[in-house]
């Protein structure tokens, strides 16, 4: 009996457990059947490529439906409660866009000059010893020793030649002077107080050569420019006018070649100016912080 027909042995499947091969059972040595053994294999093969094929289609299946099932998802996530939306806007902002900014209501800075520049603002303490602090000024290289102080609202008493016209005549109220020395070289300074900036200009504009202040001497300081040459300057700031009187103590004249007494004086004008800006700025200080 040739292997492959009906009888006793049972035909080999390759897919049936147990299944006898047809080489392996009962063999007297005959050739085996190649015919049935080649359709044994292309049967087998025909199945794997089913399959094969049949388990792609479910993967792919499964794909699709892992990917169909992750977009419902996000599509329900972002409409979810408390979720962000993964949407981006339909139009983009343009990123030249200057933001805007809602208008401030700060209130801008108090102007020191207006607090010396009317007598109903300027009311901090006024004295020789506010105005002239110390016994001493330093001005860059340059130590003066302060000498006497004076004080009088009796401002033509104060000053000699055109000054007392130009002060009276424009309402000044109060004179106060001191007097710093410096090398045998002594600089009295006057400031002269009015009621308004208006005033002390126009006070200011009517003086001349011959408007000086008086000069102050003692406590260690010799009389000076009384008969001699001495340099002078005038200036104002706010409702103040301010004067500078610079000579030798030894009653030498002054000429154009005495650049110490040229610095002397102007640095005490330069110290006149900073003193009566002070005062504007530590009132402004103080009326913003109110």
């Amino acid at each position: 009996m040739s292997y492959g027909q009906g009888g006793s042995q049972s035909q080999w499947d390759p897919w049936k457990p147990n299944s006898q091969q047809p080489w392996s059972s009962g063999s007297d040595g005959q050739t085996p059947d190649w015919a049935a053994l080649a359709e044994a294999s292309e049967t087998r093969h025909k199945r794997r490529r089913v399959l094969f094929i049949g388990g792609g289609v479910l993967a792919v299946a499964g794909i699709a439906t892992a990917v169909a099932m992750s977009m419902v998802s996000a599509s329900s996530d972002s409409n979810a409660p408390g979720r962000a939306s993964s949407q981006l806007p339909a139009t983009l902002p343009s990123e030249s866009a200057t933001p805007s900014f809602a208008p401030t209501s700060a209130p801008p800075p108090l102007d020191p000059k207006e607090f010396i520049s009317s007598a109903k603002k300027d009311t901090a303490p006024l004295s020789p010893d506010t105005l002239f602090p110390g016994t001493q000024l330093t001005m860059g290289e340059n130590v003066y020793k302060k000498g006497l102080t004076d004080d009088t609202k009796n401002c033509a008493t104060a000053a000699q030649g055109t000054l007392p016209k130009a002060l009276t005549g424009n309402g000044c109220t109060r004179l106060l002077r001191a007097t710093y020395s410096k090398d045998g070289i002594a600089v009295t300074i006057g400031i002269a107080v009015f009621d308004t900036e208006a005033q002390a200009a126009k006070a200011r504009g009517e003086t001349d050569k011959k408007s000086i202040i008086k000069p102050l001497s003692g406590d260690g300081v010799k009389a000076f420019c009384n008969g001699a040459v001495c340099r002078s300057t005038t200036n104002s700031l706010g409702r103040y006018a301010y004067f500078t009187l610079t000579g030798f103590t030894n009653g030498k004249s002054v000429t154009t070649e005495d650049t110490k007494v040229f610095r002397a004086g102007d640095d005490l004008a330069q110290f006149a100016f900073q003193q009566i800006s002070r005062r504007g700025e530590a009132q402004a200080s103080a009326a913003a912080n109110q």
